[in-house]
Order: structure tokens, then sequence, then C-alpha cells
């Protein structure tokens, strides 16, 4: 999960804040499928993630939040599958960086297309026990996609930010069950 935040001259308000942080964040996932047993008996599949971009996080309290829709999907039957996020910053924590600051965010799973919200995950911890509805890998047959991935940056993260370029990698990994 790459972000990229961008430098600017800030507008001082009340209290030496700002009362808008402009952040452009980029998110670029790294994608791999696992398989317990033999390449031929299991097989699972990440598709249809691209970047996410926060083009500007508002300074007024509220968590910057994006979620995308995605493709998951695992050969067993039924599909279930387990998926392991973890980061570019220190022992894969989610953590973008610009020199020596840092950024946290948070990373949520729904096994369910379309949603706002999911399971918290903890870097390198699998979630297991999520059920996919996509019937092809690529998910070009079947429901266009199966899951949703939420990325959110706390405010509290954003205000203790210092203005600059943000950026690290979010890597997924599914495994069939």
């Amino acid at each position: 999960m790459a972000f990229v935040a961008t430098a600017a001259r800030l507008i001082r308000g009340r209290g030496g804040r700002s009362p808008l942080r402009p952040f452009l964040c980029v998110l670029c996932a790294s994608l791999s499928a696992l398989c317990s047993a033999p390449a031929s008996a299991q097989k699972a599949n990440i598709s249809g993630l691209s970047d996410l971009t926060f083009t500007s996080v508002n300074f007024s309290g509220v968590d910057a939040s994006m979620n995308q829709d995605i493709c998951v999907y695992s050969s067993t039957f039924p599909e279930k599958y387990q998926i392991t996020a973890s980061g570019s910053g220190t022992g894969g924590s989610f953590t973008l960086a610009s020199g020596s600051d840092t950024l946290v965010y948070q990373v949520q799973w729904n096994s369910s297309p379309g949603q706002a919200s999911g399971t918290p995950l903890s870097a390198g911890v699998p979630l297991a026990g999520q059920s996919s509805s996509a019937s092809q890998k690529t998910c070009n047959s079947g429901p266009a996609t199966s899951a949703s991935l939420i990325v959110t940056i706390p405010f509290s993260a954003v205000d203790a930010a210092t203005a600059g370029n943000y950026s690290g990698t979010l890597s997924l990994t599914v495994i069939p069950e």
C-alpha cells in the first residue's frame, strides 16, 4: 500500500494548526496467493486491486477512509480462505514514511463487496474463515467483486503528521482453507 502525501505550504489557523492538511496518498498492493496443498489441489487469487488515492485529508476531526471492492477467489468447497496483510513499516506495520516522519494507517477486511467497514486486520496476523462468492478466479463471470478492502488514516495520525510526501506498501496474502 503506497501512500504519498504531497508537501504543501500550510495555512496556520488558531493554535498553529492547519485547517486543511493536503495529502496525496496512493495505495499500491502487492499480491500473493499461497497454497498449503499441491498447486493442482487448491488455488486462490486476488484481482481487481488498484491504487487508492487520498488527494487531501480534511483537518476537521474526521478519519480519512477509502474502500475498494475486489475479487478474492478460493477453489476450496465451500469457498473459504484466510487473508493476511502486512505493511512496509517496521515489522510489517501499517505505516507510511516521508523521510524519517511516519503516518500510521489502519486496514479492515470484509468478505462482502460494497462495505465501508469490516474486521480490523493486524499486521502479519491471518484472518481465517472468510467466505468468497467468486465463481471464477478473476470474477469475469458471476459476481464482479467478492470482498472489500478498507483503508483508514486516523485523524489523530493526520493531526500529528508533518506535511510531506508519504509512501508505503501494503501486501495481501490469501490462502485457501
